[in-house]
């Protein structure tokens, strides 16, 4: 995750677009240059039904806490680690993108590539789709929302692979999210993302929710504050 690297909008892509047909950069190539942000002219970002399955779980990785998590702690019911399986939980997840389907209905979310390497993953959907957001009280404390309007979508979760951490991956991303949720219809879009503080470090199982910079960059407002660290933040399109 990287919570910072203000100002990426004038050098990330937020179109949605097919990857690059070209060869792979080796795997040393990608390490190069590592700190430094991801120019738009090497990143594409693609629904995940357009992705392959083996791209997706590269981002994900297995030994890491998204890979153990596979995105599926807001569908979950119940308590994640005790009601479901690792492997319960991977193949939750490959059912929900329909990856390697590109005339699939519907899919989950997005995933970005860098140089046509796997980078990074957004989970949007439409919020009714999380069974556990209906019970957190992140996204309806001090507010009066029907928690069963399938028209407001959400962005629950941003993840970037290793080796294309602190690059600022996370921007392109959370704007990618706007046109995707729109284009399938969506009247809103909200993200619940952390504050942060610079020269505070926030592991990675709580800042998959993203940054509040990340989406104030991407054009998201904010609409309630339900926490000390957590915020709500909305794009309305109607």
């Amino acid at each position: 995750m990287e919570p910072s690297l203000p100002g990426m909008s004038e050098d990330a892509d937020t179109t949605i677009h097919q990857p690059s047909a070209g060869r792979r950069r080796p795997a040393a190539a990608m390490m190069t240059a590592m700190e430094a942000p991801i120019p738009a002219e090497r990143l594409t970002i693609v629904p995940a039904n357009e992705a392959s399955w083996d791209d997706l779980t590269a981002i994900f990785d297995t030994g890491t806490d998204p890979g153990r998590c596979q995105c599926q702690r807001y569908k979950v019911v119940g308590w994640i680690w005790r009601d479901s399986t690792q492997p319960e939980r991977t193949a939750l997840l490959r059912a929900q993108t329909a990856c390697g389907e590109p005339d699939a209905a519907a899919t989950s979310g997005l995933v970005a590539y860098v140089d046509g390497e796997p980078a990074g993953w957004a989970a949007v959907e439409p919020r009714t789709a999380y069974p556990k957001l209906r019970t957190s009280r992140v996204p309806w404390s001090g507010r009066d929302e029907d928690k069963d309007d399938d028209g407001v979508w959400a962005v629950t979760c941003l993840v970037v692979r290793k080796g294309y951490r602190g690059r600022g991956l996370t921007y392109p991303l959370a704007r990618a999210t706007i046109d995707f949720a729109r284009e399938r219809g969506a009247r809103a879009l909200e993200a619940y993302p952390m504050i942060t503080h610079p020269g505070k470090e926030i592991t990675w199982g709580e800042l998959h929710v993203g940054a509040r910079q990340v989406f104030e960059d991407a054009g998201f407002e904010q609409v309630s504050h339900p926490t000390v660290r957590r915020v709500v933040m909305r794009v309305a399109f109607t």
